[in-house]
């Protein structure tokens, strides 16, 4: 066996769109000075579960951190995929945050991804795993990725700090991607969403969803929100609502924005102590907020909302050797280091243009021609 040669790199910006790609890519990561600045050095428990749950999809892969946690060795596996996998997220981001990356790396897996993801399936940081089941699927589709073989479940929410959410998630596998031309926004259609209370009154979940429409139907006729009130075991460990919205447009385009409203993460016991005495967010208010955060998205313009240009990127960068041209509004900050990260690892550079008579920019790329050698076909 030869010796290994790794990529180096420093800090721990985009640590997730580092590790994912050097994942799909093959290639060893030595990443130095991880959170060093900081009052507690090292890698998060959040980035440790990461690679973690990296570790579980894929044969071969090789974790090396020292004691301070500021260094890190990894050499990706083979991307196995598999069924009857469970993986604890805990409690430091919610289940959001690891859906993005487990979900690309389904797809170039050797079998169907079956997992049982728990922790925090709602919270104000990461996106909710109903925006992935009504925004993110979809924006798979424009990319053949087939939408039969694309399974979320909710079996349990959890909010912070306590978590106890559960969601069983299926991913196909695919020989390769569909390089996509995606400018067209299409106009909002209808609106459709969802409202959930967790150990609080179904009462605050009517007041979300009376609020938000009281927004949108001087807009549109067609507007439509679900409830779901989850109580005992469904309803995780702590107490929260929160209501996800869904923009859909003539074209297939999917805009969409979601909150949830809880008690803060922090010291545990500090939490169940001050419970009683903090005051939430009137539900009222958070319907109209997210309602009021839903038409500045689409005012934005673009195929996707902000939350979604980097994963719009990464689809475009591991299609096959063709040209994907698609819309976006302004430019976010998570889309620009996405853009960076796919540089220097897929060396995959976008063309931007602003379009100035509409606000938007338009991005086109040559893909990296990525193939998921390893695929089972039955």
């Amino acid at each position: 066996m030869g010796k290994i040669t790794y990529k180096r790199l420093k800090g721990s910006q985009n640590m997730r769109q580092r590790l994912l790609l050097a994942t799909l890519k093959s290639t060893p990561v030595l990443i130095e000075d991880i959170h060093a600045g900081d009052t507690l050095p090292g890698l998060r428990p959040h980035e440790i579960s990461l690679l973690r749950l990296f570790e579980k999809l894929t044969d071969d892969c090789l974790i090396e951190i020292n004691e301070t946690g500021t260094k890190l060795k990894y050499k990706p596996g083979i991307i196995v995929g598999g069924s009857h996998l469970v993986h604890d997220c805990g409690f430091s981001r919610a289940i959001g945050y690891f859906l993005e990356p487990l979900i690309l790396l389904g797809l170039f897996a050797r079998k169907t991804l079956v997992i049982i993801l728990k922790g925090i399936t709602n919270d104000s940081k990461d996106p909710s795993v109903d925006t992935f089941r009504s925004t993110t699927f979809p924006l798979l589709r424009h990319f053949g990725v087939p939408s039969e073989g694309l399974k979320l479940e909710i079996k349990s929410r959890g909010v912070s700090p306590h978590g106890g959410g559960e969601v069983h998630l299926t991913i196909p596998t695919v020989q390769h991607l569909t390089a996509t031309m995606w400018t067209d926004e299409g106009m909002v259609k209808r609106i459709r969403g969802e409202a959930f209370t967790t150990r609080v009154s179904v009462q605050l979940g009517n007041e979300m969803i009376y609020a938000a429409r009281g927004i949108f139907n001087r807009l549109l006729p067609d507007v439509y929100i679900a409830s779901d009130y989850r109580k005992r075991l469904e309803a995780g460990n702590s107490p929260g609502y929160g209501i996800s919205l869904v923009a859909e447009t003539t074209s297939g385009c999917c805009i969409s924005a979601d909150t949830t409203v809880s008690y803060p993460r922090g010291d545990e016991e500090e939490d169940i102590e001050d419970e009683g005495k903090k005051e939430l967010i009137p539900a009222a208010d958070v319907g109209e907020e997210l309602a009021s955060v839903l038409l500045e998205e689409i005012e934005k313009g673009g195929v996707v909302d902000s939350t979604h240009q980097g994963l719009l990127f990464l689809l475009c960068a591991l299609c096959p050797k063709d040209v994907s041209k698609v819309r976006v509004g302004k430019l976010s900050p998570y889309g620009i280091e996405t853009l960076r990260e796919i540089r220097d690892f897929l060396d995959v550079q976008f063309v931007i243009k602003p379009d100035p008579s509409t606000g938007t920019v338009i991005l086109k790329c040559w893909g990296s021609g990525m193939k998921n050698l390893s695929r089972k076909t039955t």
